[in-house]
């Protein structure tokens, strides 16, 4: 018998990578360090999809921080594929967090 009409599949949770690096001054760092992030998040984004466990999906400056996000069903595997890249960055202070499963576990990982 067909279905009278379809449901949606439920939701995975979404688990999330969230960089954080404190830049050179109280707005949105020097030009050497906009451009090292920008070449940062294009080699996560060529390593994130070549190992299929997510996607990068941009950056924020302002407030003299510079924030990466990264999106994928395992935050733990997507760090994991992030983590030279992000540890590469000689921004500092710099942590991640790692935001976890549907209650939303955050870890932070200091840099």
């Amino acid at each position: 018998m067909d279905k009278p009409f379809d449901l949606p599949e439920p939701e995975t949770a979404e688990e999330a990578v969230i960089a954080h690096y404190r830049l050179s001054d109280d707005q949105y760092g020097s030009r050497a360090e906009r451009e090292a992030v920008f070449d940062a998040e294009r080699t996560m984004t060529a390593a994130v999809e070549e190992a299929g466990v997510g996607e990068v999906d941009g950056n924020e400056f302002g407030g003299g921080e510079a924030v990466l996000y990264a999106y994928g069903p395992d935050a733990e595997a997507l760090f994991k594929v992030m983590e030279p890249t992000l540890r590469g960055l000689p921004f500092r202070p710099a942590h991640v967090v790692l935001r976890q499963g549907s209650t939303e576990t955050v870890t932070r990982v200091d840099l």
